[in-house]
């Protein structure tokens, strides 16, 4: 529930002032071969707020940002956040339809767009003045005008971003969030798991866009005074490691599939010196990756689960005591209850759907009346739409409900069949949806073939024996479809319902 005492103050300034009275000329951000310190950081928002004062922009305005990550996208949110705006923030590898509708749907009075994103670019207009933008903060500020601009002081409830999520099928939506919102999830995550402080230099391989990488890359390092790696590109498993090494990181971020690659293409003498600990997010963390991570490395793997509607991780495994295979533990002072169809809550051992309540919690979609009615619930509870089973404090990721389907009369989660599949060394990715075969359901699995792999029926069979030896009958894939790349949202997650499509395609084909 976000019960704050009512108060009044400005996001932006709150997380910029305590870094310039400690350490302003402390490196803020990496990027590519730019630095930039905490003073530069706060001219520059202080630059911006001052170009949306002039183009009228007001308290409570919008305005969207569509920027590759880099300095250019944090000294815009806190640009959007000094004047009392509502930053607006969409993916970089959407259609232009998709910004289309972000931007008539947010009622975004102006664009910040990188000039290499023409989708997003094209949105410009006589009704929609846009500023286009590349990665350089230091060329870009020259065209910025450096004067002084009071910051907006809002209430800790009033919205100051909003992040669209990709969704499963349909349009994005719209969750707002206040700066209670933000500074609760850094305080839990970053302060009460992580322990951050201003000695930390993190990389987020995450995107600024998605939920769980801004706070990796803004709110979090902000907070802690610490300095972040940012990289515009999509990083190759390679360069990923050369980040690391050269900017010393102690704290990293990213998805399932990026460890999975990194272990495949790590040279054995790689060591990390520098990491004190790895967060996986954003997809659930298979236990064979966590195991061979920590093996590899020496460095801890810690798993956790967090939405766009949480604003971040709200359950997580923790330093010194991680559980392959585990969650994790629920970080206080968030509160859970599993319940079943019916939203009678369920005893430990049980699965269920997964409800969360806590400080960071968004309060509504945006312009969504009846999804915000079936989500956001009574006395401050989210239906997460998450399968769990809870034991002894240990919570247990078993899928998405609309992922779950039934074999045999017994649910399947598509996780226990992608992680003993992911084990095979041809196998470099996966994932598990169904299809029916004489009027009864069976899992069928998705595989990318490892480099070098031959997709044919020989390695079908192996794939299929394979699984046979490690799970129960109802279980085995009888089908295997052989695919260059998984359908995937803009975060990293599986699209699984796009599996089902694209087996139905094939099918009639």
């Amino acid at each position: 529930m976000n019960d704050h005492p009512v108060s009044r103050f400005n996001l932006a300034q709150s997380l910029l002032d305590p870094n310039l009275e400690r350490h302003p000329d402390k490196i803020a951000y990496f990027c590519q071969d730019e630095e930039v310190s905490y003073r530069q950081l706060a001219d520059a928002a202080r630059r911006v707020a001052a170009l949306l004062q002039a183009r009228d922009i007001e308290t409570g305005d919008r305005v969207l940002l569509v920027l590759q990550d880099s300095p250019v996208f944090i000294a815009s949110l806190l640009g959007v956040m000094l004047v009392g705006g509502v930053a607006v923030i969409a993916g970089t590898s959407l259609t232009s339809e998709d910004y289309r509708f972000i931007q008539e749907d947010s009622g975004a009075q102006m664009l910040f767009a990188s000039a290499s994103l023409p989708e997003a670019t094209a949105l410009a207009g006589p009704s929609l003045p846009c500023l286009r933008c590349g990665e350089s903060l230091a060329e870009w500020l020259t065209r910025l005008p450096g004067v002084s601009v009071s910051s907006v002081p809002r209430s800790g409830d009033d919205d100051v971003l909003m992040l669209y999520t990709s969704g499963s099928t349909g349009r994005p939506k719209g969750v707002p969030h206040s700066a209670n919102d933000v500074q609760a999830s850094a305080e839990a995550f970053a302060g009460g798991v992580l322990a951050m402080t201003s000695e930390d230099v993190v990389f987020s391989v995450s995107k600024l866009f998605f939920a769980y990488g801004l706070g990796n890359s803004f709110t979090f390092p902000l907070r802690f005074g610490a300095t972040a790696v940012l990289h515009p590109a999509k990083p190759e498993p390679a360069e990923i490691r050369r980040l690391i090494t050269n900017h010393r990181v102690s704290l990293f971020f990213a998805v399932p599939v990026v460890y999975t690659m990194l272990l495949k293409t790590m040279p054995p003498d790689w060591r990390p010196e520098t990491l004190r600990l790895c967060v996986s997010a954003g997809e659930a963390l298979p236990a064979p990756v966590a195991r061979e991570w920590h093996a590899q490395t020496g460095i801890e793997l810690l798993d956790g689960i967090g939405s766009t509607e949480v604003t971040h991780i709200y359950i997580a495994q923790r330093p010194g005591e991680s559980q392959p295979g585990a969650t994790g533990r629920l970080i206080p002072p968030y509160e859970t209850r599993i319940v079943d169809e019916a939203g009678a809550e369920l005893a430990d051992g049980s699965p269920g759907t997964m409800h969360v309540r806590g400080p960071s919690l968004a309060r509504r979609y945006w312009k969504r009346p009846e999804k915000t009615a079936a989500t956001m619930l009574a006395d401050g509870w989210l239906n997460t739409g998450d399968i769990f089973r809870r034991d002894d404090g240990w919570y247990y990721y078993l899928g998405r409900h609309d992922d779950m389907f039934k074999v045999d009369a017994q649910w399947v989660s598509p996780l226990k069949i992608e992680e003993v599949l992911r084990e095979h060394p041809a196998v470099l990715d996966c994932g598990v949806t169904w299809r029916s075969l004489e009027g009864l359901n069976h899992p069928l699995a998705f595989v990318v073939p490892g480099e070098g792999q031959n997709p044919d029926p020989a390695l079908d069979r192996e794939l299929r024996q394979f699984a046979a030896q490690q799970l129960p009958s109802h279980m085995v894939p009888v089908q295997i479809e052989f695919i260059a790349e998984l359908p995937k949202t803009a975060t990293g997650k599986v699209q699984r319902f796009r599996l089902r499509e694209l087996f139905t395609e094939r099918s009639a084909s």
